[in-house]
């Protein structure tokens, strides 16, 4: 009698994990479940074919509607690509400090992806050619730049 009692015991114990182990993820839990895994592969695979072609296409292929589109879909998978990876990361060594931390971690993951998605997506919208522009911009300085490191200036 005792040995049953101690068994059903048991089987409650089991029970209660197994229920907590297998609870559907929360919406801020991006990391978890093999939709999010399918997810972050296809988001990686696009990035990397996609992002080339679309810096080495030609300016007058990629003007007007198109840059703007391919940039608002470009902030929208760099952000939603960065805050699945950082929720890993957030998933593998958050609890190592403290478990306690795990869910502030998530909420900071989500705010860098929406800001990060908005301040590209502005770039995209209302930027001299768009992200491309933004990016090109970084390696050809203005003329007044060029004009004041060669010592020539135009009068």
């Amino acid at each position: 009698m005792l040995h049953a009692m101690k068994c059903r015991g048991m089987l409650a114990v089991r029970s209660a994990a197994r229920k907590l182990s297998t609870k559907s993820p929360g919406p801020m839990e991006a990391d978890a479940g093999p939709l999010a895994t399918r997810t972050h592969h296809a988001m990686t695979t696009s990035l990397a074919f996609l992002t080339p072609i679309y810096f080495l296409v030609p300016d007058s292929m990629t003007e007007g509607l198109f840059n703007k589109a391919f940039g608002v879909f470009l902030a929208g998978n760099i952000s939603a690509h960065s805050w699945i990876g950082l929720n890993y990361v957030a998933t593998d060594y958050v609890p190592k400090v403290s478990r306690a931390l795990q869910g502030p971690a998530r909420i900071v993951n989500a705010g860098m992806a929406i800001i990060t998605f908005v301040g590209l997506a502005r770039i995209a919208t209302s930027s001299p050619g768009g992200i491309k522009g933004a990016v090109k911009g970084l390696w050809n300085p203005d003329e007044k730049m060029k004009m004041e490191s060669t010592g020539k200036f135009k009068y």
